[in-house]
């Protein structure tokens, strides 16, 4: 039995879930159809996701292709959820991409098709609902040609289209062998020789889809049918299905954790190599470590069944790993566990409602960020709030049923704000001796902080001998200098920067005659981890540093005749047009805009483009603050920027 571990993708309302349905149907697993609007549907299992008709988790069915055994993970269309997107991409031998035949391309298929080709999985175009109203074809595929540059090989054709006769007529159109051969020199070669069967262009179509060259255009409609047994068979004949050596050493990588009936953890896993047992005990994660397997759940005829053990191929669900977190490698790791989007920009503080009990929000708000930890929790425990970050308005919509539904928790929000960050503006230094001037520690810390490339993360050098004190000193002022970058003079985080040690001292261990150690006469690690902010803040100050704010990249398409109304709007949210392209009677903008005004615009277009202007927007980069003052954010450790105040949070020992 082989293994194809398959991704349904799409932009929000294209019709991914009911496709998932239909599948499932098709291959005799579900004897009725669900319905997104009834909340009926077998992978939309939140109580959420049935009242909003959105998916909102990826969730895992199986269902049998012949000899094939097929996972199939439906997952988000929303882009506030594109982080459930990232996660499973990671695990996927092929893609299916879903495409409205009466919207089209919008801002998600872009994003995704983008993604998917970047990562080189092999991925099939489904073109949905042929049986609605307004349902185009030729149009449909030269917009996946033109805006997602993708080589589209279409499959066969629509007939009926907009009507509930709507069906597909399997068979290779004009122009699939130019789309071929651009992409395999053997078969233009046999093409110029006229020696081209039907075998020959089916074996290039294979070996094409499976590089993630070409990809397979399917039309169809989820609700009536046409076109899914054409799409099953492409999904056996053309993807690729998975590999590993079940022998090999057990290796696989967490996409997923939910909590179970008990509140323990459940981690969703693919495995890679080897074979894991219950009873196994396995390293994950980093740090070394390491838990037993209480309970293997595996994928099958539309449901996990509980097993013995998994094998390489294989999706599974894993009991036992109570600190387990998504992207964990479990057993070898395979591979680093990199982001493929953009993380979110924005930043909201989390308001108990009256009588919400702030321990329990706080565990609440914890098992969230366990699903998402794109969800960053930020504590404030002086002004005793949580700040959550979020990508959009919806997702905050959904923390906040998920909190009311789930937990019982009653919470508001304050208006969501943009999540900014802080670059040095030149390079400083400072230095405090030990036991000189109003230094109460027993420690001699000098620091030297330089901008660094974008990107380039904080780096730690030392400009003093390793050996002029002990390591584990040297280890508690890099460790407290990475901790300390996480709020600069302004309260945003220091991603890049080069900090250098250019002093260092201490007191050795000292004691009186037949007594102990003396801790007042002797250097710790706590003098040096209460010193280091102190100075790296002081270097900070005389460096300087700039507040940047999150900016994102935009694509407007609208009429031509209502730049004159839109253009005004654009220039007072501060977006730049940077390019402007006239088709037709359509106009291409593309700019950056902050990603503060990101919402403020999206609500504002329909107004101004009659309905008909499409938006897509994603982080791109920091920019200087330019306008207004400059955005500060309360900090939330003792604030080595008031010296007193932090003196007397952090030590006894207060000189000066």
């Amino acid at each position: 039995m082989h293994l194809l571990n398959l991704g349904i993708l799409a932009h929000v309302d294209a019709g991914k879930t009911s496709l998932t349905e239909r599948l499932l149907h098709t291959a005799g697993v579900i004897d009725e159809i669900g319905s997104v609007d009834a909340g009926s549907t077998r992978t939309d299992t939140l109580a959420l996701e049935r009242q909003r008709g959105i998916t909102i988790r990826s969730a895992v069915v199986s269902f049998p292709v012949d000899d094939v055994t097929v996972n199939l993970i439906d997952t988000p269309g929303h882009p506030d959820f594109i982080a459930e997107v990232e996660r499973v991409l990671g695990v996927l031998d092929g893609a299916v991409l879903v495409v409205s035949a009466v919207e089209g391309v919008q801002a998600q298929t872009r994003v995704l098709m983008r993604t998917l080709r970047r990562l080189r999985i092999p991925t099939l175009v489904f073109v949905n609902k042929i049986d609605r109203r307004g349902a185009r074809d030729a149009d449909v595929l030269r917009a996946l040609s033109e805006r997602l540059a993708a080589a589209v090989v279409p499959m066969g054709r629509a007939t009926g289209l907009g009507t509930r006769e709507a069906a597909f007529t399997p068979g290779f159109g004009p122009g699939v062998l130019d789309v071929l051969a651009d992409h395999d020199d053997a078969l233009l070669a046999a093409f110029v020789e006229g020696a081209v069967g039907h075998d020959r262009v089916h074996t290039a179509l294979v070996a094409g889809t499976r590089r993630a060259d070409v990809h397979p255009v399917y039309f169809g409609s989820a609700m009536t049918g046409a076109g899914v047994p054409e799409l099953v068979r492409g999904i056996r004949d053309l993807l690729p299905t998975a590999c590993g050596d079940p022998e090999g050493p057990v290796s696989g990588t967490v996409f997923k954790v939910e909590r179970g009936a008990a509140g323990e953890k459940v981690a969703y896993a693919r495995m890679f190599s080897g074979t894991l047992r219950v009873r196994d005990r396995i390293a994950f994660g980093e740090g070394g470590l390491e838990g037993r397997i209480t309970g293997i759940g595996v994928f099958d005829h539309g449901t996990d069944t509980p097993s013995g053990a998994v094998a390489a191929g294989r999706i599974t669900r894993l009991w036992g790993l109570a600190d387990v977190r998504i992207g964990d490698p479990i057993g070898v790791p395979r591979k680093p566990y990199g982001h493929f989007f953009a993380p979110p920009t924005l930043e909201t503080v989390v308001v108990p409602g009256p009588g919400t009990d702030t321990g329990a929000l706080h565990t609440a708000l914890t098992q969230l960020a366990e699903q998402d930890p794109l969800i960053d929790l930020r504590h404030d425990e002086a002004r005793r709030e949580i700040s959550v970050s979020l990508y959009g308005e919806v997702q905050k919509e959904v923390v906040q049923a998920t909190l009311a539904d789930e937990y019982g928790l009653d919470v508001s929000f304050r208006g969501t704000t943009p999540l900014c960050v802080e670059r040095p503006a030149g390079t400083g230094e400072a230095v405090e001796f030990n036991k000189k001037d109003a230094n109460p520690f027993l420690a001699t810390v000098g620091l030297r902080v330089e901008p660094a490339p974008v990107g380039s993360g904080v780096s730690f050098a030392l400009a003093v001998e390793l050996g002029a004190m002990p390591y584990a000193f040297f280890k508690a002022v890099e460790d407290t200098v990475r901790e300390t970058l996480g709020q600069g003079l302004h309260g945003w985080q220091v991603p890049d920067c080069a900090v250098t040690m250019t002093h260092c001292g201490y007191s050795p261990r000292q004691s009186h005659a037949h007594q102990r150690f003396d801790k007042s006469m002797s250097s710790t690690g706590a003098d040096f981890r209460g010193l280091t902010p102190l100075v790296l803040v002081e270097a900070l100050r005389r460096a300087g540093t700039r507040v940047h704010e999150p900016m994102h990249g935009f694509r407007l398409d609208a009429p031509a005749d209502t730049l004159g109304a839109l253009l005004p709007v654009l220039a007072a949210l501060r977006a730049v047009p940077r390019t402007a392209d006239t088709r037709g009677e359509i106009c291409v903008l593309e700019g950056t805009v902050p990603a503060a005004e990101v919402h403020a615009l999206e609500q504002r277009l329909p107004g101004l483009t009659r309905g008909e202007g499409e938006f897509e927007s994603a982080f791109d980069h920091y920019a200087p603050v330019a306008r207004g003052p400059v955005p500060e954010r309360a900090r939330t450790d003792h604030n080595p920027l008031n010296r007193k105040e932090y003196l007397l949070q952090v030590t006894r020992r207060v000189g000066g």
